[in-house]
Protein backbone atom coordinates (compact mmCIF):
# COMPACT_ATOMS: atom_id res chain seq x y z
CA UNK A 1 0.00 0.00 0.00
CA UNK A 2 2.92 2.39 1.18
CA UNK A 3 4.39 1.80 -2.78
CA UNK A 4 1.13 2.36 -4.15
CA UNK A 5 0.76 6.06 -2.35
CA UNK A 6 4.40 6.86 -3.15
CA UNK A 7 3.98 6.22 -6.44
CA UNK A 8 0.42 7.79 -7.19
CA UNK A 9 1.97 10.77 -5.42
CA UNK A 10 5.19 10.80 -7.76
CA UNK A 11 3.10 9.96 -10.66
CA UNK A 12 0.22 11.03 -10.62
CA UNK A 13 -0.55 13.73 -8.19
CA UNK A 14 2.86 15.70 -8.71
CA UNK A 15 2.85 15.57 -12.27
CA UNK A 16 -1.09 16.27 -13.44
CA UNK A 17 -3.10 19.32 -13.26
CA UNK A 18 -6.46 18.90 -12.51
CA UNK A 19 -9.16 21.56 -12.56
CA UNK A 20 -12.44 19.72 -11.14
CA UNK A 21 -13.04 16.83 -8.86
CA UNK A 22 -14.15 15.06 -12.11
CA UNK A 23 -10.67 15.13 -13.60
CA UNK A 24 -9.22 14.01 -9.65
CA UNK A 25 -12.00 11.29 -10.21
CA UNK A 26 -11.00 10.21 -13.95
CA UNK A 27 -7.57 10.59 -13.74
CA UNK A 28 -7.03 8.54 -10.69
CA UNK A 29 -9.05 5.71 -11.77
CA UNK A 30 -7.17 5.98 -15.43
CA UNK A 31 -3.72 5.94 -12.82
CA UNK A 32 -5.24 3.04 -10.87
CA UNK A 33 -5.45 1.06 -13.80
CA UNK A 34 -2.65 1.43 -15.77
CA UNK A 35 -0.60 0.47 -11.84
CA UNK A 36 -2.52 -2.61 -11.22
CA UNK A 37 -2.20 -3.97 -14.74
CA UNK A 38 1.88 -3.10 -14.89
CA UNK A 39 3.21 -3.09 -11.41
CA UNK A 40 4.83 -6.53 -10.63
CA UNK A 41 5.19 -6.94 -6.41
CA UNK A 42 7.00 -9.39 -5.13
CA UNK A 43 4.88 -10.07 -2.26
CA UNK A 44 2.10 -11.09 -5.36
CA UNK A 45 4.76 -13.73 -5.93
CA UNK A 46 5.89 -11.12 -9.26
CA UNK A 47 2.41 -10.61 -10.32
CA UNK A 48 0.63 -7.91 -11.44
CA UNK A 49 -2.34 -6.99 -9.00
CA UNK A 50 -5.03 -7.64 -11.41
CA UNK A 51 -3.17 -10.67 -12.06
CA UNK A 52 -3.13 -11.63 -8.56
CA UNK A 53 -6.74 -10.67 -8.13
CA UNK A 54 -7.60 -12.82 -11.33
CA UNK A 55 -5.45 -16.19 -10.04
CA UNK A 56 -7.41 -15.94 -6.39
CA UNK A 57 -10.57 -16.07 -7.76
CA UNK A 58 -12.24 -13.80 -5.62
CA UNK A 59 -14.66 -11.25 -6.21
CA UNK A 60 -14.30 -7.59 -4.59
CA UNK A 61 -17.26 -6.85 -2.81
CA UNK A 62 -18.18 -2.85 -2.79
CA UNK A 63 -20.85 -1.18 -0.77
CA UNK A 64 -23.58 -0.44 -2.25
CA UNK A 65 -24.40 3.29 -0.76
CA UNK A 66 -21.89 5.80 -2.02
CA UNK A 67 -21.94 7.80 0.68
CA UNK A 68 -21.13 7.25 4.48
CA UNK A 69 -24.88 7.63 6.75
CA UNK A 70 -24.69 10.85 8.54
CA UNK A 71 -26.03 9.34 11.33
CA UNK A 72 -24.43 6.70 14.12
CA UNK A 73 -25.41 3.19 13.48
CA UNK A 74 -26.16 0.41 15.42
CA UNK A 75 -23.54 -1.49 17.14
CA UNK A 76 -23.85 -5.09 15.84
CA UNK A 77 -24.02 -7.99 17.56
CA UNK A 78 -22.53 -10.86 15.09
CA UNK A 79 -19.98 -10.26 11.78
CA UNK A 80 -16.33 -9.69 11.64
CA UNK A 81 -14.38 -6.57 10.40
CA UNK A 82 -11.00 -7.12 8.70
CA UNK A 83 -8.21 -4.55 9.00
CA UNK A 84 -5.09 -4.25 6.89
CA UNK A 85 -2.11 -2.84 9.07
CA UNK A 86 1.80 -2.28 8.40
CA UNK A 87 3.23 -3.22 11.32
CA UNK A 88 6.43 -0.69 12.08
CA UNK A 89 9.70 -1.21 14.19
CA UNK A 90 7.50 -0.73 17.50
CA UNK A 91 5.75 -3.99 17.00
CA UNK A 92 1.86 -2.05 17.35
CA UNK A 93 -0.81 -3.28 15.93
CA UNK A 94 -3.18 -0.19 15.81
CA UNK A 95 -6.87 -0.55 15.74
CA UNK A 96 -9.01 2.86 15.99
CA UNK A 97 -6.32 4.56 18.28
CA UNK A 98 -5.51 1.49 20.69
CA UNK A 99 -2.70 -0.74 20.47
CA UNK A 100 -2.03 -3.95 20.63
CA UNK A 101 1.32 -5.79 21.25
CA UNK A 102 2.38 -8.21 18.47
CA UNK A 103 5.40 -10.55 17.63
CA UNK A 104 8.70 -9.54 16.57
CA UNK A 105 7.67 -11.90 13.01
CA UNK A 106 5.50 -9.46 11.82
CA UNK A 107 8.07 -6.28 11.82
CA UNK A 108 7.88 -4.58 8.62
CA UNK A 109 5.36 -6.88 7.71
CA UNK A 110 1.48 -6.56 6.82
CA UNK A 111 -0.97 -8.01 9.22
CA UNK A 112 -4.85 -8.53 9.12
CA UNK A 113 -6.24 -8.01 12.24
CA UNK A 114 -10.04 -9.76 12.18
CA UNK A 115 -12.61 -8.42 14.83
CA UNK A 116 -15.00 -11.30 16.00
CA UNK A 117 -18.37 -9.56 17.13
CA UNK A 118 -19.98 -12.28 18.70
CA UNK A 119 -16.50 -13.67 20.44
CA UNK A 120 -15.42 -10.33 21.65
CA UNK A 121 -12.20 -11.25 20.32
CA UNK A 122 -9.32 -9.36 18.10
CA UNK A 123 -7.07 -12.32 15.93
CA UNK A 124 -4.28 -11.07 14.23
CA UNK A 125 -3.44 -12.83 10.83
CA UNK A 126 -0.14 -13.60 8.97
CA UNK A 127 -0.06 -14.62 5.34
CA UNK A 128 -3.55 -16.48 6.92
CA UNK A 129 -2.21 -17.63 9.67
CA UNK A 130 -3.37 -17.14 12.94
CA UNK A 131 -0.49 -15.50 15.33
CA UNK A 132 -1.89 -13.68 18.19
CA UNK A 133 -5.29 -13.32 19.75
CA UNK A 134 -6.79 -10.68 22.28
CA UNK A 135 -9.56 -9.59 23.93
CA UNK A 136 -11.82 -7.15 22.39
CA UNK A 137 -15.14 -5.63 23.86
CA UNK A 138 -16.56 -3.65 20.73
CA UNK A 139 -20.12 -3.24 22.74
Amino acid sequence: MEQFNDLYQQKFLAKVTMATEEDLRSGSLAFEHRHNSSYRYSKLGGKTPLTALTASNKKLRFPVEEEAPRHRLKKPETGRYHLVRLIRSDLKLNVFGETFPVPPELKREYAVATIDVKEQKLKVFQDRIQVEEFDYKLR
